[in-house]
């Protein structure tokens, strides 16, 4: 009895325990929500100022607030500063004096169908434009097919008003040309009953085929219907009588063709939240596109199963007489060449040795990088803030730009076997016992998805057709591509990897180009010469992320000429095949001889202002000469290599501070006349 006792007290000594470990806990709780509740009432302000110093979005790079004071300093200048080459370049496309308004009476309508991307949509229009000038017609506003109803996209934006403003394309051009929404009755149903005449355009065809040809069939039918597949249906250079049409060129590409009012809302938010930091930024187009790669035969750069797609793609433009060459090419030598993209990483060390910090933002434009975002992997870890439109923008607001658009996946869902298969598996199921061997099962359905590692590579040599959703994903790449362009021309420094589509002509980075000389001739534009850059990279493949000094001072020689040099390869190349790419000398003035002569008497740099052009761009009118920044800067502009030196930087971008070889031998003072020869060398031809 004793020893049960004992036990019971045991017991109830235990519980006695567990209560006030409880009753602990409890008061423990109590406390640490009071003290919590004290914390939020006093912090409220810090955390409230702290949210609002964060991006909108939680998932969007935190910038850093930039310091304004070193924007004096003499290496922000060499990074950042308008190009003064270019500074008293002005644009100029206005109507001269004897330039007539177009005819009341004209003897026809023009109906045009496009077809492309957004690059060719964008030179057909203006080309199109012209030729409706030069044939005395009505335009009907073009019609762009990859933007109708049929493609999956919504009906309340189709074709031209998918991209563009419509009722600006029609003010902005009317003292050029008569533009109308639709053909008059009679004639739009002779055109659905295909009894007008029609015309499959060549790319850059001359005015003599619109003059001998399409005139006389538009004269007696009142109407043509002309079908532009690749770009451009007009030759880029015309004859100097007809410099007025290059003029309305460029008044449609960079003055009427203007994005609808959702593009460009978006377009402007994403620019707001890259600038709400106060700091420059870079954008890069990479240009790396499978139509591009397969068409310049750069299928080795990959060694994965995106070389296969790539094969895919060059043997079916064979095939189809796009391209005229072997299926098969040596990729390393059309890199050596410059006919391949300069990679992602490769554009990331070119940034960091010619001396763009890690958290410089870079914005990456561009529909498609092929190859997947592991080639974006080394710039990333290059540079911290690399953005992009998705990054920069939320779905809702990609949502308006789109407008409303069906569920196409309710629609177009993959119908039910039918009843004959369904019985060929039913019996072979249920089947008994048969002889050896089995009859093969009835075939599974193929599934491609084409959006991961597009399956259909190692099971057919055939494309599968796009299906309702991808037709709508490629209406959907003009919109990001609009947006890309309009952010990419506002840049304080474009660069490209690849400047030509799958066609061999220029693509959007061409246009950015374009746009952006004509609008900003002093922004800083790198026009890389990828054949020259290929050398420099050979020389050090083996430690590319260990160069040597003398290394850096040639690719930032090369980089400086790239300024100016690489303007003028885009004169000779890009300009015969797209006047959009380079639209100087037409669409450009320069300033007054006497404002040149003041420049260049307190210039250190060779005695002129734009070599390039040199007595082929016209004067300014007195209205547009006004003094330019560029002489408050001039004397301090000699300083700008001086102050950064390449020994200092040889290694930053990897966080390794061992500076080996011939670096550590030069002098800072020798470094500086290295850089002032570089500066000397960039201007020169």
């Amino acid at each position: 009895m004793k020893w049960v006792s004992v036990k019971n007290e045991g017991k109830m000594l235990f519980k006695s325990k567990l209560k006030l470990v409880a009753l602990a806990g409890l008061v423990l709780s109590i406390l640490s929500l009071f003290t919590h509740f004290l914390l939020a009432k006093h912090t409220y302000g810090i955390v409230y100022e702290y949210h609002s110093s964060v991006t909108i979005m939680s998932w969007m790079p935190k910038f850093k607030k930039s310091d304004l004071s070193i924007s004096n300093h003499p290496s922000y200048r060499r990074l950042w500063a308008p190009v003064r080459h270019f500074e008293s370049l002005h644009p100029l496309a206005n109507r001269s004096g004897d330039y007539a308004a177009p005819e009341m009476q004209s003897i026809g309508f023009i109906f045009v169908k496009i077809r492309g991307g957004f690059h060719e949509i964008r030179n057909a229009i203006s080309d199109v434009v012209v030729v409706t000038r030069l044939l005395n017609a009505t335009l009907v506003i073009p019609e762009i097919q990859s933007t109708t109803s049929s493609k999956g996209i919504s009906t309340q934006f189709k074709s031209f008003p998918y991209l563009y403003n419509e009722e600006q394309f029609i003010a902005a051009l009317a003292k050029d040309v008569k533009i109308v929404k639709t053909l008059p009755k009679d004639l739009k149903g002779a055109r659905r009953k295909k009894e007008i005449p029609s015309f499959k355009v060549p790319h850059g065809a001359s005015p003599y085929f619109y003059l001998h040809h399409v005139l006389p069939m538009l004269t007696k039918h009142s109407v043509v219907e002309l079908l532009v597949h690749s770009g451009g249906c007009l030759q880029s250079i015309l004859p100097p009588p007809l410099v007025e049409y290059q003029k309305l060129r460029c008044r449609v590409a960079f003055h009427a063709l203007r994005f609808r009012e959702e593009v460009q809302n978006l377009a402007i938010k994403i620019l707001n939240r890259i600038r709400a930091s106060g700091q420059p930024f870079i954008a890069y187009d990479p240009g790396m596109t499978r139509d591009a790669l397969a068409y310049y035969g750069c299928a080795e750069l990959f060694q994965d199963v995106h070389t296969e797609l790539i094969m895919h793609r060059r043997a079916w433009m064979i095939k189809r007489g796009i391209l005229k060459g072997n299926l098969s090419s040596d990729s390393a030598e059309q890199y050596r060449n410059g006919l391949c993209p300069l990679m992602p990483e490769e554009i990331g060390i070119l940034l960091r040795a010619y001396g763009y910090s890690s958290d410089t933002i870079i914005y990456i434009s561009g529909g498609e990088v092929f190859g997947g975002v592991k080639k974006l992997i080394p710039l990333h870890a290059m540079f911290e803030n690399v953005v992009d439109r998705t990054s920069l923008s939320s779905p809702p607001e990609w949502d308006k730009v789109y407008g409303q658009e069906a569920n196409l996946v309710d629609q177009y869902s993959i119908p039910p076997p039918s009843d004959n298969v369904v019985m060929r598996s039913q019996a072979w199921k249920n089947s008994g016992p048969r002889p050896r061997p089995l009859p093969p099962p009835p075939a599974r359905p193929k599934m491609y998805n084409v959006e991961g590692w597009w399956g259909w590579v190692a099971e057919s040599d055939d494309e599968p057709e796009s299906t309702i959703m991808e037709l709508r994903t490629n209406a959907h790449r003009l919109l990001w591509e609009a947006i890309d362009y309009m952010v990419c021309t506002e840049a304080d420094v474009f660069i490209t990897g690849f400047d030509r589509d799958g066609k061999g002509n220029p693509n959007l980075a061409s246009l950015v180009v374009g746009h952006r000389l004509y609008q900003f001739p002093a922004s800083r534009t790198y026009g890389l010469n990828r054949k020259e850059i290929a050398k420099l990279f050979e020389e050090i493949r083996d430690t590319l992320y260990q160069p040597n000094h003398t290394w850096i001072t040639s690719l930032r020689k090369q980089l400086r000429r790239s300024l100016i040099d690489g303007l003028l390869e885009e004169s000779k190349i890009s300009k015969s095949q797209s006047f959009l790419a380079f639209p100087v000398p037409e669409c450009s003035c320069i300033a007054n001889d006497s404002m040149k002569r003041s420049i260049n008497t307190s210039s250190p740099m060779p005695k002129y202002d734009i070599p390039v052009f040199s007595g082929q761009i016209d004067q300014c009118p007195s209205w547009m000469n006004a003094p330019t920044s560029s002489q408050s800067r001039e004397e301090t502009e000699e300083e700008n290599d001086k102050d950064d030196s390449a020994s200092s930087s040889l290694f930053l971008w990897l966080g390794n501070g061992d500076q080996e070889g011939d670096s550590a031998d030069i002098s800072n003072k020798e470094e500086a006349f290295v850089e002032d020869q570089e500066e000397l060398e960039g201007g020169e031809r």
